[in-house]
């Protein structure tokens, strides 16, 4: 009978992760003071939200806390007046 130890500790034998070089993110707003977030510029807040509508989390865009609520409240305010969508429409 084979008897050898199971393995210990958090990994528990699973297989070693790769290794990713994560770039630091910046905020897009906080680098360069000519941008300003505002409702009324559509394109500017077309970046920061997906294909489907929805706006894209501070992880993924990398902006500061500031400027993610108001861009959070830019898209919303521009969604309200129907210079972006709220849903886009498939097909």
């Amino acid at each position: 009978m084979n008897t050898t130890p199971a393995p210990k500790g958090p990994n528990r034998g699973a297989r070693p992760q790769k290794k990713f070089f994560h770039r630091r993110k910046f905020c897009r707003f906080c680098t360069d003071s000519n941008i300003t977030i505002e409702y009324k510029d559509p394109q500017t807040l077309r970046d920061f939200t997906t294909e489907r509508g929805k706006i894209m989390p501070r992880r993924i865009t990398g902006n500061c806390a500031k400027h993610q609520r108001e861009l959070t409240v830019a898209i919303k305010r521009a969604r309200t007046i129907a210079l972006l969508p709220f849903v886009v429409s498939e097909g």
